[in-house]
């Protein structure tokens, strides 16, 4: 197909103009060669998936749904010994009962943490949802939070250039210091992803000291992104969400818990009950999505990272801040923009969500979701809810203005988001056409 064809069907039917088309494909030719290092990855995670369902000697017997109780589910047993295989790690909690990356995370932290002990987050902040049910700062204080039930919350900030503090982690920690805590994504937060190297440098040193401490990552945005993930290279345990990368864009909800295999086990009774653990939960059908969404989702997470950093590419030629920088190494899938306007963060979420193949019609507006300390804006017409692997972007309403890029199933669809933006932001003034042309 001629790209005159391309042009005049984007210019009839989405009125994208040929000055918004013609920047981002100039600014997609100015990295090809960092686009090609995602497909390379992407291939080898696909070799590793394929590896691990041989290995489990994946059947069609394992998508047969179970019910009730779920007892002697093969699928459920299945599916979980392939995400620790791909994983690097000794066992995995794979389980629809997972409503979101928040629930995986608070598995952990209520499954392992008890009345009295330390937990200490060496990344800064975490993420709003996790402050909240931390209780951090005295949120939801008398609702259940870990506060409430005699855990005590320190946290560190990292260094200026986004790595660990060392001196005032090594310095701080104690006898009752149970859970380091880290973030590998930004959240919404000014910052380069922490890179693989770093955490497994930092593990290396707390354990030196403190072997019995367990290190715990939080995992989402992040999975597909290295040759290893964080368990693989001394964190002790780690979650995220089904809806985010290892879903594939197919997972219809769930989430995920992987690691030591003693710690994954009380995960699995915070999730049941003592004594349950993990040997109950029905899976109703749902393993057959699960394994073809992590079957693709090597693909799918190499497709949404190359419209970020070409998203980070367009708006850095157009002089916008952007984070990571294009030349960074990233370590999960969100691209930050920093447009410095509330309107102008209100107008690129709105042309995102025109892109949408779902509810492209909705008008996306600031609101006050739960567990958030201001308004957010949401852009998210995705075929799942709230899967933020699809393409999506956020913002807190909140200075310096900063929105949050991420996801999209193919990079096309991508670029459409970012085309859109571009030419939405055009026309509201935000963007000189100049500058485009430029």
């Amino acid at each position: 197909m001629e790209q005159n064809a391309i042009e005049n069907y984007l210019a009839e039917h989405f009125h994208i103009s040929k000055t918004v088309i013609d920047f981002v494909e100039k600014s997609e030719k100015q990295i090809e060669d960092k686009l090609a290092h995602w497909d390379h990855l992407a291939e080898y995670h696909q070799f590793k998936v394929i590896q691990a369902m041989q290995k489990a000697n994946l059947s069609d017997r394992h998508f047969h749904p179970s019910t009730g109780y779920g007892y002697d589910d093969e699928g459920r047993e299945a599916t979980e010994a392939i995400f620790a295989d791909v994983f690097g790690c000794e066992a995995a909690l794979v389980r629809p009962q997972i409503t979101c990356g928040t629930h995986a995370i608070s598995l952990c932290l209520y499954g392992i943490l008890r009345p009295g002990d330390e937990l200490l987050a060496i990344s800064g902040d975490p993420y709003d949802t996790v402050r909240t049910f931390i209780g951090a700062n005295g949120e939801e204080k008398g609702k259940g939070t870990l506060t409430d039930f005699g855990v005590h919350f320190s946290q560190i900030e990292l260094k200026p250039n986004g790595v660990f503090d060392d001196a005032q982690i090594m310095a701080h920690l104690s006898e009752k210091t149970k859970m380091v805590y880290i973030q590998r994504s930004t959240g919404y937060s000014w910052r380069k992803a922490i890179t693989l190297s770093e955490i497994q440098r930092i593990c290396q040193k707390i354990k030196s000291k403190w072997p019995e401490v367990v290190i715990f990552v939080d995992n989402c945005y992040g999975e597909f992104l290295d040759e290893k993930e964080p368990v693989a290279v001394g964190a002790d345990l780690m979650a995220g969400s089904l809806i985010k990368n290892p879903g594939g864009g197919l997972a219809p909800t769930g989430g995920y818990v992987a690691g030591r295999s003693d710690l994954v086990a009380l995960c699995a009774n915070r999730l049941a009950a003592p004594g349950i653990g993990g040997e109950t939960g029905a899976t109703l059908g749902i393993t057959r999505t699960f394994l073809q969404g992590f079957f693709q989702a090597p693909y799918v997470v190499s497709q949404a990272m190359k419209t970020a950093l070409l998203v980070g590419k367009a708006y850095k030629n157009l002089g916008f801040p952007v984070c990571p920088d294009v030349d960074d190494y990233r370590s999960d899938i969100i691209q930050s923009v920093r447009l410095g306007d509330p309107k102008a963060v209100e107008v690129f979420c709105q042309a995102v969500q025109k892109a949408a193949p779902v509810d492209s019609f909705v008008t996306p507006v600031p609101w006050d979701m739960p567990g958030y300390d201001v308004p957010v804006i949401m852009a998210a017409g995705a075929f799942i809810q709230g899967s933020s692997i699809e393409l999506s972007a956020d913002a807190p309403m909140r200075e310096p203005y900063i929105v949050y890029f991420q996801g999209g199933l193919t990079h096309a669809h991508g670029k459409l988001g970012l085309m859109l933006s571009l030419q939405e932001l055009m026309d509201s003034g935000f963007i000189l056409k100049e500058k485009l042309n430029a």
